[in-house]
C-alpha cells in the first residue's frame, strides 16, 4: 500500500494551508456500513470553496453526511437541529461571523455543538464546543468531531468535560 499526502492552499493565501496528511491510495478501508440512526450530519460553513471542499471531502471519507454552506446567513436558512448533529464554520466571513452564528445556533438549539475550525479564531469561546485554529491537520478536526459525538448529548459541556453523575 503506498501513500499520498494531500494538502490544499487557498488560491488568495498561498501561505495558509490545509494538511489532511496521509491517506491509503491502494486498497484503502471503506467506511462501515452504518445504518440511518448511526449516520452523523454536518453543517460545514465556510466562505472559501478550496477549504469547504477539501473538508467536505475528507469527512465524507470518514462516514459524515456534509451539508456545506457558504455563509453564516446561508447555514441559518438551512440549520435544522433535527437534521444537522454539528456545526462547523469559520469565523471571518463575509456578513456574519462564525461566532456571531454559533451564539445564534446555540440560542436555537443549546444541545447542538459548534466547532470553531478557522485561521482567526474569537477571543470569545463562550458559544463553542471546540477551537481548532488554522492550518492543522484535518485529522484533529476529525479526532475533536469524533469526541463531542460520543458524549451524552448536554447543553454546552465542552470537550475533555466529564459528564455530571
Amino acid at each position: 500500500m503506498s501513500e499520498m499526502w494531500i494538502e490544499a492552499r487557498r488560491r488568495f493565501a498561498p501561505h495558509s494551508s490545509v494538511r489532511v496528511g496521509r491517506l491509503p491510495v491502494h486498497g484503502r478501508e471503506r467506511v462501515k456500513d452504518k445504518d440511518d440512526s448511526q449516520l452523523r450530519t454536518i453543517l460545514l460553513v465556510d466562505d472559501e470553496p478550496g477549504t469547504r471542499i477539501l473538508t467536505k471531502w475528507f469527512l465524507n471519507n470518514f462516514g459524515f453526511t456534509v451539508d456545506p454552506a457558504r455563509t453564516a446567513e446561508e447555514a441559518l436558512a438551512r440549520f435544522d437541529p433535527r437534521v444537522h448533529d454539528l456545526v462547523i464554520t469559520d469565523n471571518s466571513m463575509p456578513g456574519m461571523s462564525g461566532v456571531e452564528l454559533a451564539h445564534i445556533i446555540k440560542m436555537r438549539s443549546p444541545a447542538t455543538p459548534v466547532v470553531m475550525f478557522s485561521g482567526n479564531p474569537p477571543q470569545d469561546h463562550n458559544c463553542l464546543d471546540l477551537v481548532l485554529q488554522r492550518p492543522t491537520h484535518l485529522m484533529l478536526l476529525k479526532e475533536g468531531l469524533d469526541q463531542i459525538l460520543a458524549r451524552p448529548s448536554l447543553p454546552h459541556q465542552p470537550v475533555g468535560a466529564s459528564a455530571p453523575h
